[in-house]
């Protein structure tokens, strides 16, 4: 049985100032709030963002 324990979500291809990549960041920091999904599956399996 495959069972799911986290889920990594990279962000690439994405044009960044040098100078905003930490707003950047600190806006990837919220995501999982802002996503119906990553809410449903809270404390149930991991979910991490990044910038690829």
């Amino acid at each position: 049985m495959l069972v799911v324990k986290r889920i990594k979500v990279t962000y690439s291809g994405l044009s960044i100032a040098a100078e905003d990549t930490e707003k950047v960041q600190r806006v990837l920091a919220f995501h999982a709030d802002g996503c119906p999904v990553a809410r449903s599956l809270k404390g149930a399996i991991d979910i991490t963002t990044q910038l690829g």
